[in-house]
């Protein structure tokens, strides 16, 4: 079993398993790519690397999520452009800078996630390039 097989199998509670798997099933439709495993319990699709003014580099995922307990990570990144428009008929969340907060995956309207997935990843295309995983 791989990395990410291995992460998904041990989500929990039961109801958060659930929602991992069909957000992995989101983001692999959405996205074209396979997953990868980040340290803190992230799965990440895409990456891109980046240098700021500061001199400051390093390579990240381009979106994912993490399945927490108390709430879902939904990770947009790395939060350039306004989604107002389209967080406006996304369903019940919290916003961060460059991650949406769902209590429940039932509160949000999946197929609008889809279209932010693909919204984030074209703005951050726009500033770094992105590659496929």
């Amino acid at each position: 079993m791989d990395e990410v097989a291995e992460f998904l199998a041990k989500v929990e509670p039961p109801r958060r398993h659930a929602e991992a798997a069909e957000l992995d099933a989101l983001f692999r439709k959405v996205t074209g790519w396979q997953p990868r495993f980040y340290k803190g319990g992230m799965l990440g699709y895409g990456r891109y690397d980046y240098t700021y003014a500061s001199g400051r580099s390093g390579s990240t995922f381009a979106t994912g999520f993490a399945p927490r307990k108390a709430k879902l990570s939904i990770y947009i990144m790395p939060g350039y452009a306004n989604f107002d428009p389209i967080l406006a008929r996304l369903g019940k969340h919290n916003k961060g800078k460059s991650c949406l907060y769902l209590n429940k995956l039932a509160d949000a309207d999946t197929d609008v996630l889809g279209e932010l997935i693909r919204a984030g990843l074209k703005d951050l295309n726009g500033h770094w390039p992105v590659q496929p995983t």
